[in-house]
């Protein structure tokens, strides 16, 4: 592994820049750097560079936004924005859309870590454990505050314990099951947007370095379709994750099954 990998002059450039600052305040808090010479991973870079690239981005489309007369590329982000809201709403119900913010912008940031990384110079920031690993958190605590700021502490707690109908007693099996049902999905959602995209990182480079510039295309253009579809799981979980937390009441259906919520959303697993 360490052969295969490869320096990138912008991690370089970052850590000359920036480095001696971050050493300085390490060292005032008493931490010492274990690679004082690159104090910020490279991760770290690709994920400032992600910030501060859609930061610029948003506010130079923001400047050409026209109500009276649209451009293409706005009508093109208007209905992406359509399609997520109808998702959420059609999942989670008329409530769904005030969770847009945070499902959007995890898609967009995955999104464009995942694409990065076919960036010549670049890495994906969605190869480091760290980072998935955030991202996975950030939703399972979110979903989470969502769930008890809509039913209640108490009633959210309780909804862990046993599903409606149920005897209260098959809460002494259910209720350690929930509890390790919840923390596996941190795993889950960090772990399998870390494996895909680092694996695909992985093949590429192998196949760079064996025969460059043409070999590794066509995994390259897989990349493509790859890190779209692991982008739009981990939206699409995150999505069945909060309507899962903030309908804790399902509708029981005449077979006795639970209900969906949304429109015919099933209950989040």
């Amino acid at each position: 592994m360490e052969k295969l990998e490869h320096p990138l002059w912008i991690v370089h450039a970052v850590n000359a820049l920036l480095g001696p600052l971050v050493v300085m305040g390490g060292d005032a808090v008493g931490y010492h750097f274990a690679r004082p010479e690159q104090p910020i991973p490279p991760f770290l870079v690709m994920v400032m560079l992600i910030v501060v690239g859609l930061t610029v981005f948003s506010v130079l489309v923001r400047s050409r936004l026209s109500v009276e007369n649209p451009g293409g590329f706005q009508i093109l982000l208007e209905d992406g924005v359509r399609a997520l809201v109808g998702m959420l709403d059609e999942w989670i119900g008329p409530k769904g859309h005030r969770f847009l913010p945070l499902v959007a912008t995890l898609g967009i940031f995955i999104l464009a870590g995942n694409y990065m990384g076919l960036v010549p110079g670049l890495m994906a920031p969605t190869s480091s454990i760290n980072v998935t690993l955030g991202c996975a958190l950030t939703i399972w605590v979110y979903y989470h505050y969502q769930g008890i700021r809509e039913n209640g502490i108490v009633k959210y707690i309780a909804h862990f314990w046993a599903p409606p109908g149920a005897p209260w007693a098959i809460g002494f099996i259910m209720f350690p099951i929930e509890l390790i049902s919840h923390a596996s999905r941190v795993m889950s959602l960090s772990l399998r947007l870390f494996g895909n995209i680092f694996g695909e990182e992985l093949v590429i480079l192998i196949l760079f370095s064996i025969i460059p510039f043409l070999v590794p295309l066509p995994m390259m253009l897989l990349g493509l379709v790859t890190g779209g579809l692991q982008a739009f799981i981990f939206v699409l979980l995150s999505v069945i994750y909060l309507q899962g937390a903030v309908a804790v009441e399902h509708e029981i259906d005449a077979h006795g099954h639970d209900a969906p919520h949304g429109n015919h959303a099933p209950a989040a697993a």
